[in-house]
């Protein structure tokens, strides 16, 4: 039996799992300030999607990274603004609407994919990795945490600027009234259209980086449908959170662990069945709901358009 406590596993482990959670960091952060206003984003997934396709072409033509990052999160605001039109100034329902945007993100990134790239599946250059000094030469966590493109730590810090934004500014009180009681925020003299609208174009341009970095820094390519489901445990990370933006960072490494946790054992020499692999996420998903789901708090008019005067 391999040891499955070794450093060269602990280390795979936690790389991989930072890997698969920066994509769930963003997107769960993004859909934060969306339910936060009011908005349930079930089309996430459509975001980050959006997001990768765009990411993988601008930088495949420019061989820049860093373009192709913010190509995916404006990829990502664009496709937002279906949600913004259909259910925050028409009022239409939010989870119809959010299965369409990822019906069409996925139908149409594979169309695209198949025209444009189904020949030859070209890669990316590789980001370049940041090692913080002293730090990376930890044993077990100076390989992983910090040895990581310069995207990863940008993560950490917008984090704790939204974490201070939603509880010590002007503006953050205001998507927290809008989640709450729009009315009241109405009331004030401050458009809950608005503040839905800017938290929403906010939501679409993180999941779509997270999308990016899962295409640009996780596979190195793209290929149809290679979210996975993530925007989905996103929004799981994001309901568990309650409104805490630091919980996204927990959320995502231990999703994230769950996500990669075949591959750090193949490394080890213990196989497990694709099967296996597919599933381990959704379990972890539906095991962490039914010990943590009853203790979440959401937002009082989540999901609830705001029409103006209506009672």
């Amino acid at each position: 039996m391999p040891d499955l406590f070794t450093p060269t596993f602990l280390t795979a482990l936690l790389a991989a799992g930072i890997v698969a959670g920066v994509p769930l960091l963003y997107a769960s952060l993004g859909e934060t300030l969306a339910e936060q206003s009011g908005t349930l984003n079930v089309g996430l997934e459509g975001f980050m999607l959006s997001g990768a396709f765009v990411a993988f072409v601008v930088t495949l033509t420019t061989r820049e990274p860093w373009l192709g990052f913010l190509a995916g999160g404006i990829a990502g605001a664009v496709v937002s603004l279906v949600m913004v039109v259909f259910c925050i100034r028409m009022g239409l329902d939010q989870i119809v609407v959010g299965i369409a945007i990822v019906l069409l993100a996925e139908g149409a990134t594979s169309v695209l994919h198949h025209i444009w790239y189904s020949a030859s599946y070209p890669r990316l250059p590789s980001v370049p990795v940041f090692r913080i000094p002293l730090l990376s030469d930890i044993p077990v966590l100076g390989g992983s945490l910090f040895s990581q493109p310069l995207i990863v730590y940008l993560g950490v810090v917008v984090v704790a600027i939204t974490a201070w934004a939603l509880r010590r500014t002007r503006p953050g009180l205001e998507i927290r009234a809008a989640g709450e009681r729009p009315d009241s925020l109405d009331a004030a003299g401050v458009s809950v259209i608005r503040v839905r609208t800017l938290a929403e174009v906010a939501c679409g341009f993180l999941g779509g980086i997270g999308g990016a970095y899962l295409c640009l820094v996780g596979a190195g390519t793209f290929v149809p449908f290679v979210t996975h489901g993530m925007g989905f445990i996103a929004i799981v990370i994001t309901m568990l959170a309650r409104g805490r933006p630091w919980w996204s960072i927990l959320g995502g490494l231990l999703f994230g662990i769950s996500l990669s946790a075949a591959t750090a054992l193949q490394l080890v020499g213990i196989q497990i069945p694709q099967d296996v692999v597919f599933m381990l996420p959704f379990v972890s998903v539906m095991v962490v709901l039914v010990l943590f789901a009853r203790d979440a708090r959401l937002p009082s008019a989540l999901g609830i358009a705001y029409i103006r005067g209506a009672r």
